[in-house]
């Protein structure tokens, strides 16, 4: 594993000419419940996203009263409520989730909330997923609706026999209804393609051949190095050649869900164990197939990267995105769903430099146990 502050310095993220009002974003797992909190913190700088088997905003504070500490009481909820309820009435409730969202609208912490209407969302979950429980993923959907996103925007698949993972038609790929790592499991179709093209409309077909590249960047400098992020120190981003030559473009963020970093290696009594580090920490950005129809529809994809961490500091072994409070530096005043998040403001900041300027403002915008999804 690679220590951010001692790895090797990268070549910092460059910018293109990018339209951030069009932006968009995706995950899995982890990444799917980072995908929806960032959505709703920059709604105003999004026209739509893809959950996969991610549930709704904040929801790991669904029930505060689970625990006398914080931190305890956010991995209960997030192991307990957020990915595998007994029974789904004790999962989730979105009413009170869209209080929250509310209330930090309120606040000035996020974008407000009417820039959600109108925007497409792509919400799936597996049928046979073990991991977050399908009635966690229809509670997301719920969330939305409830804040004005109109029925006829969602695309709710839930009637795939599939396990936890993004979907490929990669014959290397683990079986369809898996729920094992690397996470990426055959269906005979892209979904990333699903994805966005129900975000972006019609789109011209996948490329064949990459003419691009993709590009590895230094991260520290969008989360200034700090352990807490747990993020890694290199980021990944897809550009096609028509881009980097000057075609305008649009930017989607892809975000892998827990153990699919490029960073991550397994551990033994909290001790990163490299002798057992997995083969696939590269393909989630390099296999599932966002890139293909990317470069043909002149879309850069940015790959953030999270980083396993378990120390004194940060308890987030499997290298998750912080969906649970993990990274907050006051766990009674938890601030990882907001703009003020250390990996929101990050990957914020790494939009904003793709496109070379910061999003011209909508109309109204405003200015530690290891959970594995």
């Amino acid at each position: 594993m690679l220590d951010p502050l001692a790895a090797p310095p990268a070549a910092p993220l460059p910018s293109f000419n990018a339209d951030l009002s069009q932006s968009s974003v995706s995950g899995l797992s982890s990444g799917a419940f980072m995908t929806v909190q960032l959505h709703v913190a920059h709604s105003s700088m999004f026209v739509g996203a893809g959950v996969v088997a991610g549930g709704p905003y904040r929801c790991v504070e669904t029930f505060r009263g689970s625990s006398l500490i914080a931190e305890d009481a956010y991995v209960q909820n997030a192991l307990f409520i957020c990915m595998n309820p007994l029974i789904p009435e004790v999962g989730p409730n979105p009413e009170r989730l869209v209080k929250l969202a509310r209330e930090t609208e309120a606040q000035g912490l996020i974008d407000p909330l009417k820039h959600l209407a109108g925007q497409k969302l792509y919400i799936f979950t597996g049928s046979e997923d073990k991991v977050v429980d399908s009635s966690v993923v229809r509670t997301t959907r719920q969330f939305y609706e409830l804040l004005g996103v109109a029925p006829k925007d969602i695309q709710y698949v839930d009637d795939v026999p599939a396990g936890h993972a993004l979907l490929t038609s990669n014959d290397e790929d683990n079986p369809l209804g898996v729920n094992a790592p690397p996470y990426i499991s055959n269906w005979g179709r892209m979904q990333s393609w699903d994805i966005l093209r129900h975000i972006y409309g019609p789109l011209k077909p996948p490329s064949e051949r990459l003419s691009g590249r993709i590009l590895r960047f230094d991260q520290r400098e969008f989360f200034g190095g700090e352990a807490r992020a747990s993020m890694a120190p290199y980021g990944y981003a897809y550009v096609p050649k028509a881009v980097e030559d000057g075609a305008p473009c649009r930017i989607h963020v892809a975000l892998h869900g827990c153990t699919q970093g490029y960073s991550y290696v397994t551990r033994t009594s909290g001790k990163a164990d490299t002798a057992t580090e997995p083969p696939y920490g590269n393909r989630y950005y390099t296999t599932t197939g966002y890139n293909e129809i990317a470069d043909s529809n002149n879309i850069v994809v940015l790959y953030p990267q999270a980083q396993g961490m378990d120390d004194a500091q940060v308890q987030n072994p499997d290298g998750c995105w912080d969906w649970f409070g993990y990274s907050c530096p006051d766990a009674q005043a938890p601030d990882y769903y907001s703009q003020n998040a250390i990996q929101i403001r990050a990957i914020h900041a790494m939009l904003v430099r793709l496109g070379g300027k910061a999003p011209a403002a909508k109309a109204g915008r405003s200015k530690t146990t290891a959970v594995t999804a």
